[in-house]
């Protein structure tokens, strides 16, 4: 038996511990410990609860020595671009602010003052989301710049919760990218932008690749959790994790990393900050050794559970795809709309977009759900015939990864929709990949080719051609 290596992967629904090892050839994993996760009404923002989330990392680690079977390391993986602000004591400054909250409305105005629009993707390459960072950071320079003249350091999630198992800070790079202050080209942060936005220069940390060693465990973490091991960065962007798992090493792969969002793009050495690129809302996203994810952030699978929670989760996704399936509705929904983003009520939102553009409105929740997983699937078809204009490459093949390779129907349409093969898996990618990084730093895999190869060969992949599996 080989080493193990633990996984941490914290979504923004739920996390999970998982414990990987390599046995003839193979990847070997093991689900250890999983928790719920979401974002909670806390003075008036929508926060994470990063307290709670650090104590089910530690229970999960509990669990390795339970078992018996210690980690020789691990790694955290979360969502992108939000992150704590910490003191001169390392104490969280204000709340925890999740990417949902409505505090970055109006704070690209406040953004663009300072720099246009266009340098601004020109200098970052990467798609404007209100959530990004640099909106987020906006906001507390001017709701609360006390925090800004008080902090010492912004850490992203992971990087706080490396920081609280270690003790060393570290900003891990594909996360840094996302936060829309990073030059494509040096791979640091963008000083000069940071100054004319007037962010304080101190805070933001060194930045390092994926695959760096932070060190051991604090004394306290590993008198608490019953064993020490060595803390190593995965991509800590779980899309990231998610890329470094997708089993290809054609240089001309399309994927989607389906979840909560579903992120379609390919793998590129070279960003694409162009005009044109931002006209068609592309990201050039940093990606393991430093490739770039170029993709599209499509709302995703967060639109389905939001309608599965808003009828008390009477029915499973399984049972909604069922129910879809047997719908003939041909209205369709833009998924990117604001109003996707954060409903009160998804299906209100969905009704509404249909009613005012003059299509069938969707009354039960079959109905519902065939609206959106048609409406994903022409966003994917849109957005493949975009990536071959911009890339001049036809691309045959989607290999689709994460939690979205588990809906078989969403997979068809995709296929049908836009006409290529699909490949579906593996569904726990983001963990995968974050295995993979730790292994290749082991030197247990080679490189990412190796690692590639080795997920291929792991892993059961689901074929959709035309519309049938």
């Amino acid at each position: 038996m080989g080493n193990y290596y633990l996984a941490v992967d914290i979504g923004a629904s739920s996390g999970r511990h998982i414990l990987g090892h390599l046995e003839d050839g193979k990847m070997v994993m093991e689900e250890i410990h999983r928790f719920e996760n979401g974002m909670k009404d806390r003075d008036g923002e929508l926060c994470w609860d990063v307290e709670k989330l650090f104590a089910e990392i530690k229970a999960g680690m509990k669990k390795c020595r339970e078992l018996g079977k210690i980690p020789s390391s691990m790694g955290i993986d979360t969502w992108a671009v939000d992150y704590a602000l910490l003191d001169e004591n390392d104490q969280l400054l204000g709340n925890t602010v999740g990417y949902r909250d409505s505090r970055t409305e109006g704070m690209d105005l406040k953004v663009y003052e300072s720099i246009p629009e266009e340098e601004l993707y020109e200098r970052t390459g990467i798609q404007k989301q209100m959530f990004n960072t640099i909106y987020q950071l906006e906001a507390v320079k001017c709701r609360h710049p006390e925090y800004l003249e008080q902090a010492q350091s912004m850490l992203l999630i992971p990087d706080y919760f490396h920081f609280l198992l270690t003790g060393r800070k570290a900003v891990e790079y594909t996360n840094a990218s996302t936060t829309q202050l990073v030059s494509p080209r040096t791979k640091d942060w963008d000083w000069e932008l940071i100054e004319r936005l007037g962010f304080p220069k101190r805070i933001f940390g060194k930045i390092q690749k994926p695959g760096t060693v932070l060190g051991a465990l604090k004394k306290e973490v590993e008198e608490e959790v019953g064993f020490s091991c060595q803390v190593v960065l995965p991509a800590t962007h779980d899309t990231g994790s998610a890329v470094v798992a997708v089993p290809s090493n054609s240089q001309d792969t399309l994927y989607i990393s389906s979840g909560t969002w579903s992120l379609m793009g390919v793998e590129r050495m070279e960003a694409d900050c162009s005009p044109e690129s931002r006209r068609l809302n592309f990201t050039n996203e940093g990606g393991y050794d430093y490739r770039f994810r170029y993709l599209k952030n499509i709302m995703g699978l967060w639109m389905i559970q939001s309608l599965r929670r808003e009828v008390n989760n009477a029915y499973s996704f399984a049972q909604l795809c069922d129910m879809a399936e047997k719908e003939s509705i041909a209205s369709l929904v833009d998924c990117n709309d604001a109003r996707f983003m954060a409903p009160a009520s998804m299906i209100e939102a969905v009704q509404g977009f249909c009613r005012e553009s003059g299509q069938q409105v969707p009354q039960t929740v079959g109905e519902l759900a065939c609206v959106i997983y048609h409406s994903l699937a022409a966003c994917y078809r849109k957005t493949a015939l975009e990536l071959e204009e911009r890339t001049g490459v036809h691309y045959d093949g989607l290999h689709i990864v994460g939690g979205g390779t588990n809906a078989d129907y969403l997979n068809r349409l995709t296929a049908m929709a836009t006409g290529k093969t699909v490949y579906a898996g593996p569904a726990e990618a983001t963990a995968i990949g974050n295995l993979a990084v730790q292994m290749i730093q082991e030197g247990e895999l080679a490189d990412l080719t190796a690692a590639r190869s080795c997920i291929y060969a792991s892993e059961k992949i689901k074929v959709f051609c035309d519309g049938t599996k």
